[in-house]
């Protein structure tokens, strides 16, 4: 049943590449926010931070206790993958833009816009893609590893 934990480590991925989805999509719609409901200001840009979940045993372990005929599946308590440790909001500065008319301007006529950078979010949106995709294709692979095992018990 070591497929089992497989198909846990590819969704952990495929969960968190759709949360970084999630927060660029965020990012691009707060572009140009200056209020928000917290502090009032403007809107700062947010960014996801993954952290590598591991199994209890390392990859040196398990192929000690593989090599040694014991149970592949014993002294793990977790499986690997991947989870979001935090959402963080990016430090750098926040955009001055000139605009006496808008109605968040400060007394010289500049307005705070947001930090987001519409070539970052286009970029980051693009990685989670691929390592989205990535995860999808591990996925139809196991499932024909899995088929193709069940063919030989026939």
């Amino acid at each position: 049943m070591a497929f089992l934990s497989t198909i846990n480590i590819v969704g952990s991925g495929l969960t968190a590449q759709q949360l970084r989805l999630d927060i660029v999509g965020e990012n691009v719609t707060n572009s140009t926010t200056t209020r928000t409901e917290n502090d009032g200001g403007a809107y700062r840009r947010k960014v996801v931070v993954f952290e590598s979940v591991a199994g209890k045993d390392a990859f040196r372990q398990a192929m000690a206790k593989a090599a040694y005929g014991l149970a592949p599946s014993a002294g793990y308590s977790t499986t690997g993958g991947v989870r979001v440790a935090q959402i963080v909001e990016d430090p750098s500065e926040l955009r001055l833009v000139y605009d006496p008319t808008h109605p968040d301007a400060n007394e010289d006529g500049y307005v705070e816009m947001p930090n987001v950078d519409m070539v970052k979010e286009i970029t980051d949106a693009m990685a989670a893609t691929q390592a989205y995709s990535a995860n999808v294709t591990m996925f139809n692979t196991l499932k024909t590893v899995i088929a193709d095992g069940l063919q030989i018990g026939r």
